[in-house]
């Protein structure tokens, strides 16, 4: 097995030299990871745009959908959509163990949607007219294609779509972070000096320059982001207390979920009653939590221990000012009208811990602020990816001509495989993103399971830049990735009016800005990519006579003919 030696560092210095062999090795070996969990971060930010331009066939919808409310017949008071979403139930699922009605938007007007738990447990919805309450066929809506759409980012970004297993890993990655960062703090001696220093076309010292900079500007979002995400995952990674409390298993998971969530719900009594008037209780339950009605839901209807849960709508400037996310909720006995619980906007059940869970969630996926966090979060976290890719750069720059041998007689082929990693790790995964994008307009609509093809695109490019990288020199390897990267990115729009006659243009005049958004930042990202290629195009020759110099001078060298960046 191989290991370093440990002449490099942490045995031959005192406290800060300790510190900055744990940030360069402890760096290096997650950054590969820590990239692609953050890079995809930054995107979920943004993964509700990402999905909009991804269901293309929606947009008509949405389009109609603002011309008829500013044209549209009369459609029913809330009186009338609440009986009909309740007759609808009553008549249609009369056993099931929970009704819900999506009576209207915040204005009172919009779809009337009703859900229901079936016989197996799951989620089962229905939409209904809201100008008659008559029952709408799935065959009125135009079927949007199969897509995880930006989804796929979020989940990647907490669980790499690997379920638990990957929750664990991004736990120990965002763990082993926390570690580089405070040891890279320590180690800087003059780390807010160099945040204002930066010396191009200096080699080492660049990179150095570069990262530096992106880390001390970005520190204290890094630390929050890192903190805040191994705290949401905390039960899983500690469960003893639920375990202890609830049980072992999926019955205990269950307890903690019920008592977490649904906080004094009754059993069934046993005794017949039918769902009294709703319009009463929705009206006393928006002047108790002081926001309009988004869903009514009634638990164990039909019998004489059911309650009735009023649901508000948060509007735009509420969610901008509460770290915690959640809505107004009253909830009522359904037989005497009694109140039995008021949660105000902004509060949780469950009480302080609840809370703190609730408000950490929020700070980490910005559920608060608006659009202009949202893009601090964004460029806060195109800086965090910086930062890693820069680091783990630095690392093969530092020792491309100059190495301790810290892995024997293997060390230059452990450099080796480091450059081709970082070269998948950075370029590889940009390629594989935008592929998906790609292939969310090339896999034909029909194919079943669509949304698996378009995931095995991603990975399936992910994994021929890892091949990529390791079957060509370093520098041709960059150039080569970054090249096909820059390619994507600037026929993405194209490809886009070839297959949906969606472009540009029509975004901005339709006022479609959530695809304006992701296409003029794909089409940024392809000319910074394109940019990149033409300044590596230029310094191949004076690079490689550098190389050679070098590689005649020091023995041990692991300098290439053509060095990459």
């Amino acid at each position: 097995m191989l290991q370093p030696l440990p002449r490099s560092g942490a045995a031959q210095g005192g406290w800060r030299q300790a510190q900055a062999w744990l940030h360069t090795w402890c760096g290096l070996w997650c950054s590969w990871l820590l990239f692609a969990i953050f890079l995809t971060g930054t995107l979920a930010v943004f993964a509700e745009p990402i999905t909009h331009w991804m269901t293309p066939e929606h947009h008509a919808e949405e389009a109609a959908a603002q011309v008829s409310d500013s044209e549209a017949e009369p459609t029913g008071t809330l009186h009338q959509r609440l009986a009909w979403g309740l007759a609808y139930m009553a008549q249609q699922h009369p056993g099931a163990g929970m009704w819900e009605l999506w009576p209207a938007d915040a204005r009172g007007a919009g779809e009337l949607r009703v859900y229901w738990l079936d016989a197996q447990g799951q989620y089962v919805a229905a939409q209904l007219d809201p100008r008659t309450g008559a029952p709408l066929p799935e065959s009125s809506h135009s079927p949007l294609r199969q897509t995880l759409g930006g989804h796929h980012f979020v989940n990647f970004h907490y669980e790499l779509h690997a379920g638990r297993v990957g929750l664990w890993i991004v736990g120990v990655a965002a763990l082993a972070m926390l570690v580089a960062l405070v040891s890279g703090v320590i180690t800087h001696r003059r780390i807010f000096k160099d945040f204002f220093t930066f010396r191009p076309g200096k080699g080492q010292r660049s990179w150095l320059d570069a990262h530096n900079a992106v880390a001390v500007l970005t520190l204290p979002f890094q630390l929050m982001i890192a903190y805040t995400g191994i705290a949401l995952s905390g039960l899983t990674f500690m469960p003893a207390g639920i375990a202890a409390y609830f049980g072992t298993g999926q019955e205990g998971s269950r307890a903690f979920l019920a008592a977490l969530n649904e906080p004094g719900k009754p059993e069934r009594s046993g005794t017949p009653m039918e769902v009294p008037e709703l319009e009463p209780l929705v009206l006393r339950g928006q002047a108790l939590m002081g926001q309009p009605v988004r869903a009514v839901v009634i638990d164990h209807p039909g019998d004489a221990a059911a309650r009735v849960g009023v649901y508000g709508w948060n509007d735009a400037d509420g969610t901008r000012q509460r770290l915690s996310p959640t809505s107004g909720m009253a909830m009522f006995s359904a037989a005497t009208g009694d109140v039995l619980q008021v949660r105000q906007p902004g509060e949780v059940d469950g009480g302080t811990p609840s809370l703190v869970q609730s408000v950490l969630g929020g700070l980490h996926m910005v559920t608060f602020g608006g659009l202009a966090l949202k893009w601090v979060y964004f460029v806060c976290g195109l800086a965090g990816s910086a930062m890693m890719a820069t680091g783990a750069i630095l690392f093969v720059v530092k020792r491309r001509t100059k190495h301790l041998g810290e892995f024997g007689s293997a060390t230059v082929a452990v450099y080796r495989l480091i450059e081709g990693l970082n070269v998948a790790a950075v370029a590889g995964l940009a390629v594989a993103c935008i592929g998906f994008l790609w292939a969310n307009r090339l896999v034909p609509l029909g194919l079943p399971h669509r949304d698996d093809w378009e995931l095995a695109a991603f990975f399936g490019l992910w994994a021929l830049a890892v091949l990529h990288a390791w079957a060509r020199p370093p520098a041709a390897a960059w150039r080569e990735q970054l090249g096909v990267l820059a390619l994507l990115c600037l026929g993405l729009p194209v490809l886009n009016f070839m297959t949906t006659g969606d472009h540009l243009a029509a975004h901005f005049r339709g006022g479609d800005w959530e695809s304006a958004g992701v296409e003029l930042f794909v089409l940024a990202t392809g000319i910074a990519a394109a940019a990149v290629v033409r300044r590596l195009h230029r310094g191949p020759a004076v690079q490689s006579r550098r190389s050679v110099s070098v590689a005649g001078q020091a023995t041990g060298s692991i300098a290439q003919p053509e060095s990459g960046v």
